[in-house]
């Protein structure tokens, strides 16, 4: 094995749901995209999910009707994220031949770290409020939304958490609840209200859940199909989502 090739192996790997907006530049598909990629639909979905929540503007841009039905497109934004990941494509290339050890590289790779969570929401601390020895930490996700995270005054220290700092707010897919539109509100939880996007059915378990919030970030959810046909819930309708503050975990840059 070459030299390059088994520093590459210990240098940050390569972004690939980022470099899967590469492929929908020049396929102009999301399903040739992913299928370029080696990305099945729902990964290649689940990462633009991500991007756009992350990068809090649209980066992908669907082209409905016309011939073949449509298909999508980069975003000037999504264009400027592509143009910044080749910048970085070269700059990784001058890293590996700087690296004066491959156990540099190793450190790297321990310091960058990716998450289970499903959703990953960026946005800037609006206000810290002391709960005891707790603090509720108040994000301004996007204009008009807002989520609260509670995590303990010593959580909040470490983070140096302060009013403008950008963190990444991250909530499993099992820890929100779907409801109808228009029922009570529990109080203290985080209610935030969206459209469905697309339900996607499991095999065994309960259906994926996507649901877009009115400032453009997409949430994932886990509901049962029996309570979802119950409820009358399907692509298209109005939603709210519910999850407690205590369920946020909260992520700055190193």
């Amino acid at each position: 094995m070459s030299l390059p090739t088994l520093l590459s192996q210990h240098i940050v790997r390569r972004p690939q749901r980022i470099a899967l907006l590469q492929h929908i530049a020049e396929q102009g598909s999301i399903t040739r995209a992913a299928k370029s990629a080696g990305l099945s639909y729902k990964a290649a979905w689940d990462a633009i999910d991500e991007l756009n929540n992350l990068a809090q503007k649209p980066l992908v841009e669907r082209i409905v009707g016309g011939k073949g039905g449509g298909g999508a497109r980069l975003s000037p934004e999504g264009e400027r994220v592509l143009r910044l990941y080749q910048r970085l494509q070269v700059l990784q290339a001058q890293v590996l031949e700087a690296a004066e050890d491959a156990s540099d590289l190793d450190l790297l790779g321990r310091l960058m770290l990716r998450t289970s969570a499903r959703n990953q929401l960026h946005g800037k601390v609006a206000a810290i409020e002391p709960q005891g020895r707790n603090d509720l930490i108040r994000l301004k996700v996007a204009e008009d939304l807002i989520v609260d995270a509670q995590i303990t005054h010593d959580s909040t220290e470490r983070l140096e958490l302060q009013i403008g700092t950008e963190v990444v707010a991250l909530v499993k897919a099992g820890w929100l609840d779907v409801l109808e539109i228009d029922s009570t509100e529990t109080p203290g939880n985080n209610c935030l209200k969206g459209i469905i996007e697309k339900i996607l059915d499991a095999e065994d378990g309960p259906c994926e859940v996507r649901i877009t919030l009115p400032n453009g970030p997409t949430l994932c959810a886990l509901a049962e199909p029996e309570y979802l046909r119950s409820l009358g819930l399907e692509s298209g309708k109005a939603v709210r989502v519910e999850f407690s503050p205590s369920r946020v975990l909260l992520g700055t840059p190193l």
